[in-house]
């Protein structure tokens, strides 16, 4: 019996379907757990720093996914691609099944989040290096921008309704119910994978003789050799500073403001997926800009504008406007700058090389995350409360009260954001990157194997 092994844009949009559905079952976990983290830390059992004890998940989520980063890119060169996403599914799906059999028995606790993030992010180190490297092997170059795109459009579209589910699940069937939904979904994403082709790279001769440590370090001896490569994933460097920052607390001004008004988050929430639904499927049909590097700069500042709107607003119809605006403009950064790489990249070297481009875009990520709570909680919100310092100055902006000092936190940031956006755009080697790189050349099959 001949086996099917689809290939080409078939298989792409086949994996595609299959992360929709891993997605969709995620993001409807992380909300849930989002509101039960926060009604534990401020109503069942009450901490001093509850913005702190919060953003310990996602800095547990990120920490170690930077630390195995370097390893991680080079055993995705080394290692079958198709397996490596697999196994990579099947590890997240793990922890999601240890935190549902802890809430299911009464004995789950905030803690017990940081280990599954911080087990999940593990397994993450090698499932991003290795998704990216394989649609560079399965998809023509000239659908770069648009493949990533729709795979940018997955998480827009879970984005949109996992809120919306989320909501409506947790008051009909509960927390462990959608942690189950979860499981079935990572599932899913597992057997997709087992339908498609994906062709491995021919190894280099020089790959070969590296030792597992030479190949760790090849990736940033890449890159740093290369100004315009560099000077990109700058951007994304001091970006992803701020913009941790910003989007730890979002979520908690939100709830701080409303009186953790589920709905009203859910909606907020679902706004972002719709502009990021919407910003993609307009990249997808048209195919972003002719010169990449406009959609890089563009899609940050824009973005970042979006961010500093929600944080100047005070009513729930404001933030799912400008929440909108941030998300539309997410697509045409990210796929933009995707793009560039696996156009400019060797599909042999993209395992070591995206992975230190990751670690280098992200290692801030965690101190943005460890800076937030800390700032929430003992600076920015007692300032902001009635009769405190920074009230004059902020209070006409942001308001006073609960989530005004976050507001204030989630303002500043955003006028950071927009500021790198227009700093890197002046500078040639990242404006003239496309100009001054060679692309590599790559054969793609184009029909199901």
């Amino acid at each position: 019996m001949m086996r099917l092994r689809l290939g080409g844009m078939r298989g792409f949009y086949l994996v595609a379907f299959g992360q929709l559905i891993s997605l969709l079952g995620t993001a409807m976990t992380q909300f849930g757990l989002t509101l039960w983290s926060w009604e534990f830390v401020t109503k069942i059992q009450p901490v001093d720093n509850p913005a702190t004890a919060i953003a310990l998940i996602g800095f547990f989520n990120v920490v170690p996914l930077l630390l195995v980063s370097p390893v991680a890119g080079a055993l995705v060169d080394r290692w079958d691609r198709k397996l490596t996403m697999m196994l990579s599914d099947l590890g997240a799906g793990a922890a999601t099944i240890a935190v549902f059999l802890l809430y299911s028995s009464g004995q789950l606790q905030v803690w017990h989040l940081y280990i599954a993030a911080a087990f999940t992010s593990l397994f993450q180190a090698f499932q991003w290096p290795a998704y990216s490297a394989a649609i560079a092997m399965i998809v023509p170059k000239k659908q770069y921008t648009r493949a990533n795109a729709v795979m940018g459009l997955t998480e827009s579209v879970a984005g949109i309704f996992a809120p919306v589910l989320g909501a409506f699940l947790l008051t009909v069937i509960g927390l462990g119910a959608i942690m189950i939904i979860d499981i079935f979904s990572f599932t899913v994403a597992i057997l997709t994978l087992t339908l498609i082709h994906i062709p491995q790279p021919p190894a280099s001769e020089q790959s070969e003789r590296n030792s597992l440590w030479q190949d760790s370090i090849f990736g940033f001896r890449y890159i740093f050799s290369r100004p315009s490569l560099l000077g990109l994933q700058m951007i994304f460097f001091f970006g992803n500073l701020l913009a941790n920052v910003s989007f730890t607390l979002m979520n908690l001004m939100i709830l701080s403001r409303t009186s953790n008004n589920a709905v009203i988050l859910s909606l907020v929430q679902g706004a972002f997926g719709v502009g990021a639904v919407i910003g993609g499927l307009i990249l997808s049909l048209r195919g972003g800009f002719k010169k990449r590097v406009h959609g890089v700069v563009s899609g940050w500042f824009f973005s970042s504008l979006g961010v500093v709107l929600m944080a100047v607003s005070q009513t729930w119809p404001l933030w799912i406007l400008f929440g909108y605006l941030n998300a539309a403009f997410g697509p045409l950064t990210n796929s933009s700058n995707q793009s560039i790489w696996q156009a400019k990249v060797p599909p042999e070297m993209q395992g070591r090389v995206f992975s230190a481009r990751r670690l280098i875009a992200w290692v801030v990520g965690p101190l943005g995350i460890a800076l937030a709570g800390p700032l929430a909680d003992q600076v920015f919100e007692p300032a902001m409360r009635q009769g405190g310092s920074l009230v004059p100055l902020f209070g006409p902006l942001v308001g006073v009260g609960p989530g005004a000092g976050m507001a204030v936190i989630i303002f500043i940031t955003g006028i950071g954001a927009m500021g790198v956006a227009v700093i890197g755009y002046l500078i040639p080697a990242i404006r003239e990157a496309e100009e001054r790189l060679p692309d590599h050349v790559v054969v793609v099959e184009e029909t199901a194997g």
